[in-house]
Order: C-alpha cells, then structure tokens, then sequence
C-alpha cells in the first residue's frame, strides 16, 4: 500500500456549493463525479501501514506449520522491528501450544482421579498449566537453543532463539483445533482419568500423533536456525539437537525428580 486517496461517499460540488467529503474510504484512485474534482492520491498513515503489517505477519504464522520459510527469513532480515511485530503472534502460538501440550501430559491424564474435578475445573486446569508450560518452551527452550547455537559458533540474541522455539511450537495449535475435538468426541472423560477408554489401541493412534507433532517441531526448530543462520543441514542439525537434548533432561528430571 504505497499509496491511497480519498474517495468520498458523498461529494457535492455546484457553484456556490459545498463539498462534502463525507465518511472517507481508502481506494487507489478518487474523483469527485459531480464538481469534476480528482482528489490527489495521499500517503497512507503511518497506524494504517503499521496495521497491515501487523495483519501480514499474523497471516505468516498462521501458514507457518507448511510455509516455514518466509517467516523466519523475515525473522533474520527484520531486525528489531520484526522481533517487536512477531511478539504477539509467538506469545499467541506459545500460550495454544502450552495448552496442547499439557493435555497430553500424565498429570492430564489423571485430573478425574481427584476428587472433586469437573469439566470446567479440567478447563480453567489446561489454561493455567499451559501458560505455565508456555513460559518453560519459551524462556528454557529459547536457552536451550541459545546454548547450541553459541556451542557451534554463532552470536544470535537470546531473543531470536526465543523467538525461533516459540514459533516452533506451531504444530500443537493445529492439533489443539484439530486433534483434540475429535480425541475428546472420542473419549470423553476418560481422556482425564486412569485405566480409561483411550488406554487401548485407539489411544495408541494419537500417541502416535502426539509423536509425530514432536518431530514436526523438531524440523520447524530445524529449518528455523539454518534459516536464521544461513548455516549448513548438518550445522544447523547440531545446534537443534543439543537444545532438543537438554529440553529432554530437563523433562526427564521434573518428571523422576
């Protein structure tokens, strides 16, 4: 949008008459039919570019899951703007992850065993604890990632690498939309409690699910530093691997600990 005019909605113009610009809306072109008047073309307001660049990045993400890409060559070229104009969207991402996330936990998986619990408690339970484990993915993960982008030489901000692991996360939203309805169709309460329904082979399929989402992020993590780094396959494997790694101890030790 390099340029607008003014078009107007109601434009009188007669000699000895008034021109009433009326309720203005933006178009490539405008003309005044009834004074024979063309309206030069205006610059857009700096608030209207910086909407529409809000609304492509929003649009970005969204494609982010089948179209890493853009996003994170955006993400290395932008500099300082594009990190401010990506906080909203990966904050977004990050908190439905989060949520996703959590609901394929143990500790979900056995919310109906207290006493007590109901659908909503299991509602506002999924909120909470995946802001929580929102904050985990963001700040540790984005230190993880730090730590092995560092380890093979790069200089990238902590911010970046934040930024990479929350956009990362993209693929637990679409099963949050996706999978989830359908698993709780399924399954129902049992979904919350030990020894239910979804214990059996069926369950076993979204697991397996479950898994595969791991390793979509893992690749998105993957393409997101060899983007950002212009780094080889193999560099860029290593970096995701060592902060894959310390995420999983990191796991490992909140869940034997």
């Amino acid at each position: 949008m390099d340029s607008l005019a003014i078009e107007t909605t109601a434009c009188r113009g007669r000699p000895g008459g008034d021109i009433d610009l009326g309720a203005p809306r933006y178009v490539g072109a405008a003309r005044c039919p009834d004074a024979g008047i063309k309206l030069p073309p205006v610059s857009a307001t700096k608030a209207e570019r910086l909407r529409a660049d809000d609304r492509e990045w929003w649009r970005r993400v969204a494609l982010l899951p089948i179209r890493p890409g853009p996003v994170f060559s955006a993400l290395r070229d932008g500099g300082e703007e594009a990190l401010d104009r990506l906080q909203e969207p990966v904050t977004a991402v990050a908190f439905l992850a989060g949520i996703s996330l959590f609901l394929s936990t143990g500790t979900a998986g056995r919310l109906y065993d207290q006493a007590g619990f109901d659908p909503l408690l299991v509602a506002v339970e999924a909120i909470v604890a995946g802001a929580l484990v929102a904050l985990q993915n963001y700040w540790l993960g984005g230190a993880a990632l730090l730590l092995g982008l560092r380890g093979l030489g790069s200089d990238v901000r902590y911010r970046v690498a934040r930024q990479v692991v929350g956009l990362s996360t993209a693929p637990f939203v679409l099963s949050l939309v996706l999978v989830w309805p359908v698993r709780i169709g399924i399954f129902g309460q049992d979904l919350f409690r030990s020894g239910g329904a979804d214990e059996g082979a069926s369950g076993d399929i979204f697991r397996g699910i479950d898994a595969a989402l791991v390793l979509w992020a893992f690749l998105l993590a993957l393409v997101g530093v060899r983007t950002v780094e212009r780094w080889s396959w193999p560099r860029s494997l290593g970096a995701t691997a060592v902060a894959a790694g310390l995420v999983a101890l990191l796991a490992l030790a909140a869940l034997f600990g």
